[in-house]
C-alpha cells in the first residue's frame, strides 16, 4: 500500500506569507502586492477587504525577511523543532516496576544436516542454537549473507551488504560465548537494518538518489543497542525513497511470495528480507503504514511500538511527531526480544519516555478485555472471512469480545500534520530543485507533496495539532475499558489514528488469498502497554500456523 498523505488538495493553504512559490524556490524572495494576498485568500479559505490586505503587507513581508534570515542557519535532517508530541493523555499514570523479563523456551532446537534449513528459525530457536554451541555465529552469518547474495537481487531488497563489519562482530561474539560471556538472545544473530538508520562507515542513502553516497560518522542509537546485545548487522535494507512505497533508487523492492508484485514499503526491504529468510530479523520504520502494509504483503510479524519508546537518533527524520522504530520478525514473541533491546532512553532523543517492559509469554485471555472494532469487522470487503476467524479463534481461546467504536472526529483530515512536517524535514531539497532527482515525480510523489505542504498555513497546522489533542483524550477514555482491541489492519480510520495517537499495533498474518499471497490482522494495544499486547497477539499466533507457512523463491 502506497502511502497518500494529502486527502484533500482544498487544504493547502499559504504559510503564513508564503504566498508565492515560484518566487520563493527560483527567483529568491520579492515584495507580495495585495494582488498576490487576494489571490492567496482563496487558497486558506478567507475573504478580506482591500483595508485589511493594506495592512497586512508590512508584516507579510517582514515574515518573508525572517524566513530567509532562518534558511542561512543551515537546518540538516537531524535537527528537530523545539516543541514535541506528548502522547500521554491527561491524568495517565505510566508504571515504573520493572520486572524479570520470560519468554518461551526453545530447548530441545537442534542443527539440522542442512544449516540452511534454520533459515527461518525463529530468533529464539536461532539463539538456542547458538548458546548451545551447536552452530557459531560465523556459520550463521555466512548461511545468511549467502542467500542475501543470492536472493537479494531478485527480490531487490538490499542496498549495502555489511560483510566485513558482520563477519567481525560474528567472530566477536563466537569469541565472547566461548569464553562464556552470553550477552542474552540476540547475540550472535544476523539481522538487516533499514537505510534510513546511519552505521558508521556505509552509505545511508535514505532510499533515494540525492543521498545515496550519505555516509554519517556515527552509528543510530538503534544499531548500537543492538551491537549491546550482540547481534551482527549483515544487511541495510531497502526503503521507498524518503520513506513513501516500496520504489528506491535501484528499482522497486519485490514480495518474495509473488515477484511481480512490489513488496509495499515503506519498510520494503526490512519486511521482503525477512519473510525470504535472508535475516534472523531486520529493523523498520512507521510514520504512517511502513510497518503495517509491508508486513501484510510479505506476511511478515511487525511490532510498532508506542511513540516514545525507541530512539530516533541517528534515522531519518519524517515527520517529528510520528515517526516510530519497530522490529520486523517471523513471530510475536520474536518482535519482544528484539523491541527488549532497542527501546529505552538515550541522551539525544528528548522525545523518549521511560516505562517498564514486562513481558511475559503466558496470559490468560479470560482474564482480559479484548476489543474489536465492530464496524470495520462488519463493513470489511476484502478478507472479511479471515477477519471473523480471528474473533472465533480469540472466543476458543475464552476471550469475551467487546465491541468498541473510535472516536467521533475528523481523523482523516488531520494527515497534513504528516504533510507539513515531511516538507520541513526536507525543506532544502525542495528549494534547491534536487527534488527533480527523485525516482517518483507525479502527483502522488514527495516532490509534489513536499511543495503542496507549503501551502499549509502554520495557524491550520496548529489546530489540527489541538484536535490531535483531543483525539489523544478520547482514545484514552476507549483503552481503559480494554486491554488490546482487534482490528482489520487497514480497517477505516484505524491505521492513521493510532499512528497519530502514538498506540502500539503488531501486525500478523491471518490468511491467504486465493493468490497464495499473505493477508494480516492487527492488535492494538494501551500506550506503552506493549508487554500485553504481544502476549495476547502470540497467543493467536500460537494458535494458528499462517507465520509457519514460507515462500518458494526464485533465483
Amino acid at each position: 500500500m502506497k502511502r497518500t498523505f494529502l486527502h484533500r488538495s482544498a487544504i493547502l493553504a499559504a504559510c503564513a506569507g508564503c504566498f508565492l512559490l515560484g518566487a520563493y524556490l527560483q527567483e529568491g524572495p520579492r515584495k507580495v502586492t495585495k494582488e498576490d494576498v487576494e489571490h492567496a485568500e482563496k487558497i486558506a479559505g478567507l475573504t478580506l477587504n482591500d483595508a485589511k490586505r493594506d495592512s497586512m503587507m508590512n508584516n507579510i513581508n517582514n515574515y518573508q525577511n525572517s524566513y530567509e534570515a532562518i534558511r542561512k542557519v543551515g537546518l540538516k535532517n537531524s535537527i528537530p523543532p523545539a516543541f514535541q508530541f506528548n502522547p500521554i493523555p491527561a491524568g495517565m499514570k505510566i508504571g515504573t516496576v520493572n520486572k524479570p523479563f520470560k519468554m518461551s523456551s526453545s530447548k530441545g532446537t537442534k542443527r539440522p544436516a542442512n544449516l540452511e534449513e534454520v533459515a527461518f528459525y525463529s530468533v529464539g530457536q536461532l539463539a538456542e542454537l547458538i548458546r548451545t554451541k551447536q552452530v557459531t555465529s560465523v556459520e550463521l552469518t555466512g548461511m545468511y549473507l549467502g542467500r542475501l547474495k543470492r536472493y537479494g537481487p531478485k527480490l531487490e531488497c538490499v542496498v549495502t551488504l555489511t560483510e566485513d563489519l558482520a563477519m567481525q562482530q560474528a567472530r566477536r561474539a563466537d569469541a565472547e560465548i566461548a569464553a562464556g560471556t552470553y550477552r542474552g538472545t540476540l547475540h550472535g544473530i544476523p539481522y538487516g537494518a533499514k537505510d534510513l538508520l546511519s552505521v558508521k562507515g556505509y552509505p545511508t542513502t535514505w532510499g533515494a538518489p540525492p543521498y545515496k553516497d550519505q555516509v554519517f560518522g556515527e552509528d543510530a542509537t538503534v544499531i548500537k543497542k543492538l551491537e549491546n546485545a550482540g547481534a551482527v548487522l549483515v544487511a541495510k535494507l531497502t526503503m521507498g525513497s524518503l520513506a513513501l512505497g516500496d520504489i528506491w533508487f535501484g528499482g522497486m523492492t519485490r514480495n518474495p511470495w509473488n515477484y511481480k508484485q512490489g513488496s509495499s514499503g515503506s519498510s520494503a526491504g526490512s519486511a521482503s528480507s525477512t519473510a525470504a529468510g535472508l535475516v534472523g530479523f531486520a529493523i523498520g520504520t512507521e510514520t504512517w503504514g511502513s510497518i503495517v502494509s509491508p508486513s501484510t504483503r510479505c506476511g511478515t510479524t511487525g511490532l510498532r511500538p508506542t511513540y516514545g519508546r525507541v530512539s530516533r537518533t541517528g534515522a531519518m527524520a519524517l515527520s517529528w511527531s510520528m515517526d516510530k522504530i519497530g522490529p520486523i520478525c517471523r513471530t510475536v514473541e520474536d518482535c519482544a526480544l528484539v523491541f527488549r533491546a532497542i527501546q529505552g532512553t538515550d541522551e539525544t532523543d528528548q522525545t523518549l519516555i521511560d516505562a517498564p517492559f514486562n513481558y511475559d509469554p503466558k496470559v490468560d485471555l479470560r482474564k482480559l478485555r479484548i476489543g474489536y472494532l465492530k464496524m470495520e469487522f462488519d463493513s470489511a470487503r476484502a478478507n472479511k472471512a479471515h477477519n471473523d476467524t480471528v474473533l472465533a479463534v480469540l472466543q476458543g481461546l475464552g476471550a469475551k469480545l467487546v465491541p468498541i467504536t473510535l472516536p467521533n472526529l475528523p481523523v482523516g483530515n488531520l494527515s497534513y500534520i504528516l504533510s507539513a512536517e515531511a516538507a520541513a524535514a526536507f525543506d532544502d531539497l525542495t528549494r534547491s530543485g534536487r527534488d527533480s532527482l527523485l525516482v517518483r515525480q507525479g502527483k502522488g510523489g514527495w516532490p509534489n507533496s513536499f511543495r503542496s505542504a507549503r501551502f499549509i498555513p502554520a495557524v491550520e497546522y496548529i489546530q489540527a495539532s489541538r484536535v490531535r489533542y483531543l483525539l489523544v483524550q478520547e482514545m484514552e477514555k476507549i483503552m481503559k475499558e480494554i486491554d488490546v482491541y482487534v482490528a482489520p489492519s487497514f480497517g477505516g480510520n484505524n491505521l492513521l489514528l493510532t499512528n497519530l495517537t502514538g498506540h502500539p499495533c503488531v501486525v500478523l498474518p491471518h490468511g491467504f488469498t486465493a493468490e497464495n499471497t499473505p493477508t494480516s490482522i492487527t492488535f492494538q494495544g494501551k500506550l506503552f502497554g506493549e508487554a500485553t499486547l504481544l502476549a495476547v497477539a502470540k497467543a493467536y499466533q500460537d494458535a494458528t500456523d499462517h507465520h509457519r507457512k514460507h515462500p518458494s523463491l526464485l533465483e
